[in-house]
């Protein structure tokens, strides 16, 4: 079968990229957003399993039945406005499992009219990016406080970084969390008293 010849450690680890980017960069602002809503930590658990689920049925079954790389991820900057929302507007998870629904049937809607690409071309390029900067910014000068109180990892992640866009670029990503772990483990700081392992389960919201 093609599919097993085509699963290879290149394409594996590119794939192992994908994932690990898309989860660590932005994970953290869907638990703000939880949070801000007021979610349980089952609530919580039963989003991460329902974002993990949806996203990798949504990239493996298209990808096999178009024979092409589909990715499908969720949308930082709407879980970023979503969190200042909670954060300012004192919502709970019912308006926001009722504002993730909407936005599902607007982005079908886009999607299969086609409305989506004839807005974006009317939008100039310059704006649009100013529009995610603008989402983001908080967020990503948060990530700089981290520097404040662990700076020796920050400069150790940089320069595994660094160095492994230099040597071995598709290998870099890897290659940084790697590093971390080995710091934090040789600080004796990975702390792994609190961690369970249980299966999650989908937590009903109206």
């Amino acid at each position: 079968m093609s599919f097993f010849r085509d699963v290879n450690l290149p394409a594996a680890t590119a794939g192992f990229v994908a994932v690990l980017v898309g989860f660590t960069s932005s994970v953290a602002i869907v638990f703000q957003a939880a949070q801000a809503f007021g979610a349980t930590p089952a609530q919580i658990t039963s989003w991460m399993w329902a974002l993990g689920l949806g996203m990798g049925l949504c990239t493996a079954i298209p990808s096999l039945i178009l024979r092409q790389p589909v990715m499908v991820a969720w949308s930082t900057p709407g879980a970023a406005v979503l969190a200042t929302a909670g954060l300012a507007g004192g919502f709970g998870m019912g308006e926001a499992v009722g504002a993730f629904m909407a936005c599902a049937v607007l982005i079908i809607l886009s999607g299969a009219t086609g409305w989506f690409e004839r807005i974006m071309n009317r939008i100039p390029m310059a704006i649009a990016s100013a529009l995610l900067a603008g989402v983001l910014a908080r967020f990503g000068l948060q990530a700089f406080a981290a520097a404040q109180t662990a700076l020796p990892l920050v400069l150790v992640m940089l320069l595994a970084y660094l160095l492994g866009r230099r040597m071995a670029p598709r290998y870099a990503v890897p290659l940084t969390l790697g590093a971390a772990v080995v710091y934090v483990l040789a600080r004796g700081q990975l702390h792994t008293e609190a961690l369970t392992l249980e299966w999650a389960r989908p937590v009903f919201t109206a």
